[in-house]
């Protein structure tokens, strides 16, 4: 299995995303694991302008995308694994596939939800999920672009 990077995002793919971490990590593949995008034309056209020559794409449902992964069809790539809310991950390892690590980037706000950093903002919800994928022995991390410093997102949370 080649997991590089598991990240949570609200933009999916973008500049920090699409330059900063696929070079850093010589990622080879972004796999956007969510159930709407993956039946919208229109989101899978922008994800597919914002991929960088060279890096293949894939944008799944997250069953597809764990069948896909425990089937072994990812294992000569370096595959970065990207969604927009942490409930993507929690069902992904829900249907097993490892999680080691897990970088929490931006999370639009929103009037339901509160701020944690001035770029993550997050529901009840999402915090009830986030605690789950950490007692499932997921280390939640902060790290928006590779230069920064990483923080214990679970830290984050209490404060």
């Amino acid at each position: 299995m080649t997991i590089i990077a598991n990240r949570i995002d609200g933009r999916l793919i973008h500049g920090q995303v699409a330059n900063l971490w696929s070079t850093k990590l010589n990622i080879t593949r972004f796999m956007v694991i969510d159930d709407e995008v993956a039946q919208s034309d229109i989101d899978k056209s922008g994800l597919k302008l914002a991929t960088p020559a060279g890096i293949k794409l894939s944008v799944l449902p997250v069953e597809k995308a764990a069948n896909n992964i425990l089937a072994g069809k990812y294992d000569s790539q370096r595959l970065m694994i990207i969604a927009k809310k942490p409930d993507r991950f929690l069902r992904l390892i829900e249907y097993g596939v490892p999680i080691d690590i897990l970088n929490v980037g931006n999370m639009s706000q929103t009037s339901e939800t509160k701020s944690i950093t001035k770029s993550i903002n997050v529901t009840d919800e999402d915090v009830e999920v986030f605690k789950q994928l950490n007692e499932k022995g997921v280390k939640i991390v902060n790290q928006m672009v590779p230069n920064d410093s990483v923080n214990d997102f679970m830290a984050l949370l209490k404060n």
